[in-house]
């Protein structure tokens, strides 16, 4: 499969991540049953953000409200999140990856991308992937599949044919004979909303799109349509990229349970991510010059937005303020949104960004550096859920508890933020 110069790829996707990391830490109590990671557990409001294989058997599924999966599997067991957990085996399992090659791309908590084209000293790449499959099951009690392919894009395909626990190779060649009479929606990358689009002018299966003209794709859906024809011809040149020590930018995307159409309550998502990405900001003793957004719709289509601010910061209620003016300025409310994401660039070290503050600000500064210091002693000691950040950045916190619509999005921002970011 390497022949000519192409490359080997791994995706190392973990099954069930959740519920398994539970069953392994805790096998007497959760392991073989049927078992689910959801918030709001003792109000029963909460959504279900991962279920074992067992609940899913039974009609579990993830979107599904704790109310609806118990009614589907009365003896379900409904598990609050532990991200410190969920965090420790992650790097656990990225470790072993990172064993067979340095080029190892985490895209979440739970999966991730390895290029092992010059790893051939550990064995041929089916051996390579054996090998990490089975010191994930032994070393941490953990179920994988791996999708092996000569690019990014058909192991990601691959890993996901063949679940849990296992194997499977896919090759260019074979995609015509496993994949053309398949949906075009089954093509990563696909959402619902283009895939009927694409039923509605005749195209309704990846064979179809493969032999789709090019630029009639492109006249209709820009350089999305390119991606799609190379996409269905199993084409895909995007390389692993492994996270550098120096980072140029710190980000979080979350891709949300349910579309979310009201300002409220995509703002709620804003207000954590500005959490997340400030605090991990602050770990590396960092500043940010730029505050960028990233929004995608149903429909996969995705844009950025961005706004250099006038003083340097790394205060989560900043990022948050502007964050929300981007998303006012230029998302019109009652437009769905399916993701959401901040990233902060223009990073530079704290002890050497000049900061120049007016008299309000340089009174309030000092307060709100003591408060966040002691915020992330907190949660550093105690676990991310040992503070909660809403009523300092919210002008009414009160409005997030009343309003129990934007509390249950809150809450799954809390679980899906960590599966679409992995944090260092």
């Amino acid at each position: 499969m390497n022949g000519n110069g192409s490359r080997i790829i791994l995706h190392i996707d973990m099954n069930a991540f959740y519920c398994s990391v539970h069953a392994a830490e805790e096998p007497d109590k959760y392991k073989g049953k049927a078992t689910a990671v959801a918030g709001s557990v003792e109000l029963r409001k909460g959504v279900v953000v991962t279920s074992s294989y067992e609940a899913r058997a039974r009609g579990v599924r993830t979107g599904m409200t704790v109310r609806q999966a118990m009614q589907a599997c009365p003896e379900l067991i409904v598990i609050q999140p532990d991200f410190d957990v969920y965090r420790r085996y992650s790097k656990g399992f990225l470790r072993i990856v990172g064993s067979y090659t340095p080029l190892v791309e985490a895209v979440s908590i739970d999966e991730c991308y390895a290029d092992i084209t010059g790893s051939g000293q550990f064995g041929q790449p089916l051996e390579i992937a054996e090998l990490i499959r089975k010191r994930v099951k032994e070393e941490l009690s953990l179920p994988c599949s791996i999708g092996v392919a000569p690019n990014k894009l058909l192991a990601k395909i691959a890993s996901d044919m063949r679940k849990p626990d296992a194997i499977t190779v896919l090759r260019r060649r074979e995609v015509p004979k496993l994949l053309w009479d398949k949906p075009c929606q089954t093509l990563v990358g696909i959402g619902r909303k283009t895939a009927e689009k694409l039923t509605r002018m005749n195209i309704r299966t990846i064979g179809e799109l493969a032999a789709a003209d090019e630029q009639w794709l492109v006249d209709r859906f820009g350089v999305y349509g390119n991606w799609m024809k190379r996409a269905a011809n199993g084409i895909d040149d995007s390389p692993v990229e492994p996270e550098h020590e120096a980072a140029k930018s710190i980000g979080h995307t979350t891709t949300l349970p349910a579309d979310l159409t009201e300002r409220e309550q995509y703002r709620a998502v804003l207000l954590n991510l500005a959490d997340q990405t400030t605090r991990r900001l602050r770990r590396q003793g960092m500043m940010c010059h730029t505050v960028q957004i990233t929004i995608r719709d149903p429909d996969m289509k995705t844009i950025t937005r961005s706004e250099t601010i006038d003083i340097p910061t790394d205060a989560a209620d900043d990022v948050y303020r502007e964050a929300c003016r981007l998303m006012d300025r230029h998302w019109k409310n009652g437009m769905p949104v399916r993701l959401l994401g901040i990233t902060l660039q223009g990073l530079s070290p704290k002890a050497e960004t000049p900061v120049q503050l007016d008299l309000f600000e340089y009174e309030a500064t000092p307060r709100k550096e003591q408060l966040n210091q002691v915020m992330d002693k907190l949660r550093d000691k105690f676990g991310e859920s040992a503070v909660l950040t809403a009523g300092m950045l919210t002008d009414d916190p009160s409005a997030l508890i009343r309003n129990k619509k934007l509390r249950g999005t809150s809450l799954q921002t809390d679980f899906l933020r960590e599966k679409d970011s992995l944090e260092e």
